[in-house]
């Protein structure tokens, strides 16, 4: 029991540390993705401001050549170049406004990483040892139930799969069970703790 106990240990203890050397590396690889998405988003929203810098910037240069060209016929042209600066800056404004728009849904929308596939974490499946009868059932056991749940396993998929790991004298319980009931995860261990568990060595020990 000693050593089956000491089996089980070492048998969780490298399924830890698969389980935890796995998902460091996917850890990373999506730390290095997240950051390249916010240098991306960063880069956008620079490219906007830019924009808008430059903008402000032509119509300043246009303003200034309005008034240039009417200085000398201020008096013969005013109303006209009122009416073209007003259009101009109007015109501008919606411009900037859209901008600023942009600006501003870059700098407060939620970062949506685009998915990449070779980045999705997926659980690592941890195989399953078979079981012969031979060894400690209850030791066997438990290392299933690790398994089981490492790999998200439900009940169907746990029958499905201690059904495969049975060999030897294990195997033949099988025989023993309907077929309707091979798909029932409880009538399968039931079966084997009766052939196999705790209890079963015991009568036999006190039979010997």
């Amino acid at each position: 029991m000693r050593k089956g106990q000491e089996e089980m240990r070492k048998g969780q203890e490298e399924m830890k540390n698969q389980i935890q050397s796995h998902v460091e590396s996917k850890v990373g690889e999506i730390k290095d993705h997240v950051n390249s998405c916010i240098e991306k988003i960063e880069e956008d929203v620079q490219s906007v401001k830019r924009e808008i810098g430059e903008v402000k910037g032509e119509v300043e240069r246009k303003i200034e050549e309005v008034e240039d060209k009417v200085q000398g016929k201020i008096e013969e042209v005013e109303d006209k170049v009122k009416e073209k600066i007003e259009e101009v800056k109007e015109k501008v404004q919606v411009k900037i406004g859209d901008l600023e728009k942009r600006l501003s849904e870059l700098e407060n929308r939620p970062i949506n990483f685009p998915a990449n596939p070779d980045l999705t974490y997926s659980r690592p499946t941890v195989k399953s040892r078979t079981f012969d009868g031979q060894t400690s059932w209850t030791v066997f056991k438990t290392q299933f139930d690790v398994v089981s749940s490492a790999n998200g396993w439900n009940n169907r998929v746990k029958a499905s799969q201690l059904v495969a790991s049975l060999r030897g004298s294990a195997a033949e319980v099988l025989q023993r069970i309907p077929s309707d009931k091979l798909t029932d995860l409880m009538t399968i261990e039931n079966a084997l703790e009766a052939r196999f568990g705790d209890s079963h060595l015991t009568q036999f020990y006190r039979t010997e």
